[in-house]
């Protein structure tokens, strides 16, 4: 039988008799306290909420102490930075007393008694769920130009020329002279 039980932001395993050193607490020595379980163990596990408040965890304070010196240096290098301190954790030393499932202890009695059954609850009516709105009529698609399709079928490169021929070009007007020629014949005659 054994318990983990939350003190001082730490978590402890803890049997009955065993002592254990956790962050001060504010009984005087001698005292009891209650310790916060966390998971109580023995037959079963027990760690819900309604069956851990039945649990009872108690231990005696037998003696505040002061943990190991920590000594901390902070050093800057080039600058002539130089800090030295010094630091000693307040602790408490206790012993768990008592540790027991309290309320829900069997007794030969409770064994003997044949269990009552539960009396049926009927099924909560369910409610119906709504229909989900009728979506809006998708638009009708548009067929693509035959450059935009062929440009769609090639891989992009990436770069200027990609872009460029990704997008499709206007058509030129009949009887338009190509545009290098058209180029050409600028130059020619100028």
């Amino acid at each position: 039988m054994y318990a983990i039980v939350k003190t001082g932001g730490k978590q402890y395993r803890v049997e009955r008799g065993q002592r254990l050193v956790v962050e001060r607490l504010p009984a005087a020595e001698g005292e009891s306290v209650a310790l916060q379980p966390i998971l109580y163990r023995s037959q079963d596990a027990v760690f819900d909420s309604a069956g851990l408040e039945k649990v009872k965890v108690t231990a005696k304070v037998i003696a505040h102490e002061r943990g190991d010196k920590l000594r901390v240096f902070k050093f800057k290098p080039k600058r002539g930075y130089k800090r030295r301190n010094g630091h000693r954790q307040e602790l408490t030393r206790i012993e768990v007393t008592e540790l027991s499932l309290g309320g829900g202890a069997r007794t030969k009695a409770n064994e003997a008694a044949p269990a009552k059954p539960a009396p049926a609850k009927p099924a909560p009516a369910r409610p119906v769920p709504a229909k989900p709105a009728p979506a809006a009529p998708a638009k009708p698609v548009r067929a693509k130009p035959a450059s935009a399709r062929a440009a769609a079928d090639k891989p992009a490169s990436g770069g200027a020329k990609a872009k460029a021929a990704a997008k499709p070009k206007p058509a030129a007007p009949a009887g338009a002279k190509p545009r290098r020629a058209a180029k050409e014949a600028k130059t020619d005659g100028a």
